[in-house]
């Protein structure tokens, strides 16, 4: 079954940036409407902002200023560029969203998630 495939995390320090990307599992599909989420174990996935198939973005206050979601079209991706990064924004952070196809689309797609670890 297609899926989201997250990539870009790691170990970073305080104030530093890491870019984070979410792709379609098969090329066949392409990416619609995306939010991206984190969670941490016994919290709750945390909404952190949404891109639009015509590119509009909306953010949470928590990331709001520090965080840019982009798409790229020609790459079939979905971009999480984040700045300033500060300890609370250790978590795994997921892709979730619509992936369209010849066939159909397809919502409520997740991925596997990709650990971002902000620590000195």
């Amino acid at each position: 079954q297609v899926h989201f495939v997250e990539s870009g995390g790691g170990l970073v320090q305080p104030g530093g940036s890491l870019r984070l990307s979410c792709v379609p599992s098969e090329s066949r599909f392409n990416i619609g409407t995306v939010g991206w989420y984190r969670q941490v174990p016994g919290n709750p996935r945390e909404l952190l902002g949404t891109i639009s198939v015509g590119g509009r973005t909306d953010y949470s206050d928590s990331v709001k200023g520090r965080f840019t979601i982009s798409s790229d079209i020609a790459k079939n991706t979905v971009y999480l560029q984040m700045n300033d990064l500060k300890p609370e924004d250790t978590a795994v952070y997921y892709c979730n969203g619509e992936v369209d196809s010849e066939s159909g689309s397809i919502w409520d797609v997740w991925g596997q998630g990709t650990q971002v670890t902000v620590s000195s």
